[in-house]
Formats: C-alpha cells, sequence, structure tokens
C-alpha cells in the first residue's frame, strides 16, 4: 500500500501545490492571474482526457502496468516544470506531468480493492479516500514551507527524489491482477478525449477570451461526449461506464462528488488571492494560514469513515457540505482586519466539512459496483473528482477575468452554493440502496 499512497499523494497535491504560488509564477513569467490559472487547469484538463481510457487500459494490461508507467511520465515531467522559462513551457509540462498523474490515479481504487483483503476493503477505502483529501487539501501548507525556503521551481523539483523512490518501491510491490482479454477502443478514447479536453478547455479558452473560437471547441467537445455515450451503450463493458451510471446509488455519490470538489476547489484556488490581495498576506504567510484546512480535514476523515459504517452515506456526507457551505460563506464574510485566528477557524470548518464527505461517499461509489467492474469504476471515482476541481477553478478564473479585485471574494459564494448543492444530492441518496438487485458490490 505504500506504493499506492506514495504515488496518489503525489499527483493528488501537485493539482493544488501551485495555488498558493499562482501570484508570484504571474509575475516571473509576465503574465496575468486569469492566465496563470491555466497552470492549475492544464494539469486538470490533462487528468480528465486520460483517466477513463487509462482506467480501461489497466483492465487490460494490468493495473500495475499502467500504475508504474504514470509515475515515471509524471517525474520526468516534474523536472520539466521545475526548468520551465515562460508560461507555455510550464503549460506544456503541466499537460504532460498531468497525464502521467492520469496512469497513477486511473488505476488506484482496483489497486486498492486487489490489495486489501475483501473483509477489510471498506478500511482501505477509506485510507484512500483519506489520503486524496488531505493531499489535495495539504497543497497550499505544502507549497508555503517550500516557498519559505526556496523559490517556486521546486515545487515541482521536489518529485524527483520522491517519484524515484515511489518508483523502486511500485515495481516491487505491487499487485498483478487478471487481465479482461479485450482489445482497447481506440475510437472511444479519441471521443473521450475530444469530449473533455475541447469541452472543458474550449469553456476555459471563452472565458479567458471573451468567448468566440472557445464556445466553438466546447459545442465540439459536448457532441464528442454525446457521441461516445451513444457508442458505450452498445458495448457490454465501455470504456465510459455509462452501465455503472444506472446503478443510482453510483451515479448520485458520482453528482455528490462532482459538486463537492467543485466547491472546495473554489475555495482553495481563490483563497490566495483573495488572501494576498483583499488581506494583504505574504505568500508564505497564506499557505500556513490555509493549514487548519489539511489538518481539520485530516482528523476529520477517519470519524467520518468509522460513521459511515453505522450509518447512511447519504446522511453523513450532507452534513459534511452543510459544514462546508458554512465555511466558505464565514470566509466570504471575513472583516478587511481579520486575524490570523479569525482566517484559522473558518479554513478548519471547510476542511472539516470536506473530511466529513469525502470517506462515506466514496465508499459508497466504490460498494455499489461489480468487483469485476473495477476499473471502470475507479476511473469514474477519478474522474468526478478531477472534473469538479477542474470546474472549480475555471470558476475562479471567470470571475477574476470579470472582476480582477473581487473575483475571489465572488469565487467563496459560488463555493457555498456548490456545497448546498452537493449536500442536497447526498440526502436523495438516503432512499437508495446501496447494493441494488442483480448489481452487488464486493
Amino acid at each position: 500500500m505504500l506504493a499506492i499512497w506514495l504515488g496518489l499523494s503525489m499527483s493528488v497535491l501537485d493539482s493544488s501545490i501551485a495555488n498558493v504560488a499562482l501570484p508570484t509564477i504571474a509575475r516571473d513569467l509576465n503574465a496575468s492571474p486569469s492566465a496563470a490559472i491555466a497552470v492549475v487547469n492544464a494539469y486538470q484538463l490533462a487528468l480528465v482526457v486520460a483517466i477513463l481510457p487509462l482506467a480501461s487500459l489497466g483492465e487490460i494490461i494490468g493495473f500495475r502496468r499502467v500504475h508504474v508507467g504514470g509515475l515515471a511520465v509524471f517525474t520526468l515531467a516534474s523536472l520539466a516544470c521545475a526548468l520551465a522559462p515562460s508560461l507555455e513551457w510550464l503549460t506544456t509540462a503541466r499537460v504532460l506531468q498531468g497525464l502521467g498523474a492520469a496512469g497513477i490515479v486511473s488505476v488506484n481504487p482496483a489497486l486498492v480493492r486487489f490489495t486489501w483483503p475483501r473483509a477489510m476493503l471498506g478500511r482501505g477505502i477509506g485510507l484512500n479516500a483519506l489520503v486524496v483529501a488531505v493531499s489535495a487539501a495539504a497543497g497550499p501548507t505544502v507549497a508555503s514551507l517550500i516557498l519559505a525556503a526556496s523559490s517556486w521551481p521546486w515545487l515541482f523539483a521536489v518529485n524527483l527524489p520522491i517519484g524515484l523512490v515511489t518508483l523502486a518501491v511500485a515495481a516491487k510491490s505491487l499487485p498483478h491482477s487478471p487481465l479482461s482479454g479485450r482489445r482497447f477502443d481506440v475510437w472511444s478514447a479519441l471521443l473521450n478525449a475530444a469530449a473533455f479536453g475541447l469541452g472543458m478547455g474550449g469553456v476555459e479558452m471563452a472565458i479567458r477570451n471573451h468567448g468566440g473560437f472557445g464556445w466553438v471547441l466546447a459545442v465540439i467537445g459536448l457532441g464528442a461526449g454525446a457521441l461516445l455515450v451513444m457508442r458505450s451503450l452498445s458495448q457490454p463493458r465501455p470504456m465510459m461506464p455509462v452501465d455503472l451510471l444506472r446503478i443510482p446509488m453510483f451515479s448520485l455519490s458520482i453528482c455528490a462528488s462532482v459538486c463537492s470538489f467543485m466547491a472546495g476547489m473554489s475555495c482553495i484556488v481563490a483563497a490566495p488571492f483573495y488572501l494576498q490581495g483583499a488581506l494583504g498576506r505574504s505568500q508564505v504567510e497564506t499557505g500556513f494560514l490555509i493549514t487548519p484546512w489539511p489538518l481539520a480535514l485530516g482528523l476529520m476523515a477517519p470519524i467520518a469513515g468509522r460513521l459511515a459504517d453505522r450509518y447512511p452515506a447519504g446522511a453523513v456526507s450532507s452534513i459534511g457540505m452543510a459544514v462546508l457551505a458554512t465555511g466558505a460563506a464565514a470566509l466570504a464574510l471575513l472583516p478587511a482586519d481579520a486575524t490570523a485566528f479569525d482566517i484559522g477557524w473558518r479554513m478548519a470548518l471547510c476542511g472539516a466539512g470536506v473530511g466529513i464527505f469525502q470517506s462515506p461517499n466514496n465508499r459508497a461509489m466504490i460498494w455499489a459496483t461489480p468487483r469485476e467492474r473495477s476499473g471502470g469504476a475507479g476511473g469514474m471515482l477519478a474522474t468526478a473528482r478531477l472534473s469538479g476541481q477542474t470546474a472549480g477553478a475555471t470558476v475562479v478564473a471567470f470571475l477574476l477575468h470579470l472582476d480582477p479585485k473581487n473575483g475571489a471574494h465572488h469565487a467563496m459564494w459560488a463555493g457555498m452554493i456548490m456545497a448546498i448543492v452537493a449536500g442536497s444530492v447526498s440526502l436523495s441518496r438516503l432512499n437508495t440502496r446501496v447494493r441494488e438487485s442483480g448489481q452487488l458490490g464486493p
């Protein structure tokens, strides 16, 4: 499990580690704040584009091979990020880094399922969710520690020694999994890339460049998505697992996950701009002020995992989103002369909300699906998380573009709204059985 968690932690951490340094990166590379967010979205988009194809490839050639290959690409791309002389170089390197991370993330839930004994699978899923949640929220804190001693390129260079050690451990310890024997669906992979890449990328481009060609790309992406769904409906084990979406508990959990990550990402990405711009904090101070978020998350996630064994996931997760919504609103209402304590307890509230939500929600998703569909279920779980994070970052970019001065403040309110939506979807699961007839989990 060490290799699985180390790889997962690196890939998730790098989705948020650059957030604190975005204002500095923009200044050093002569870019606008809204353009610098491409450093975050390039990584997220590459991940989203590659998740489902690589999850499918894992079922064909083995989850172990995909994971090790992803680790290698991620480590090399991290070096390219550290050496970036321009925003264009950095953005391209982040795309490659995201593709490597997709190899890690896409097969992670399946590896967990084949590593933990059946009787302890719930505990394994809960710990895995804890690693994801803590890594995502800890990015700003880790970034502040690195930036306190060095410059922003070291945010990426630090992955080199960790990546090499993780590669060595993974090559020796990861389990082998049964192979499906089917062929890789190239056409579905291309449609998937067009749907997510052109769809999300087109929306981001339209926001930055006042519409035009970006919206054309978004419409093309939407059309590719429709074709992918139609193709998937006629396949027994499709790359886009629409068959799993017929399971109510699974589909509702996916929807809640997208909305929750959108809410959390809106607040996390907006926080550095809000704290540094509106409140005059330094980038190092900003990272430390966000530290209560991952601390509270780490405290609450295992507690929520135990609660999920006794109470419905919908109830526990909805409480988490209520806490996050309260924290986001409290951040939006911060006074101009806010003290470190004022900021800290609000961040802690947000982190606690995310921690309460994630473990029960992910556990419900995995247990609602058949064991032989572990690859597809894991791919959808990761896609939901990354789609929500990308959408959340895009919302922040849009609001900063519309109102550079107050956009980050508006993003906090947007995060509150999405948390309320996620909580509402979670509550709707209370009338849905975890195990549908004929479609049992592990």
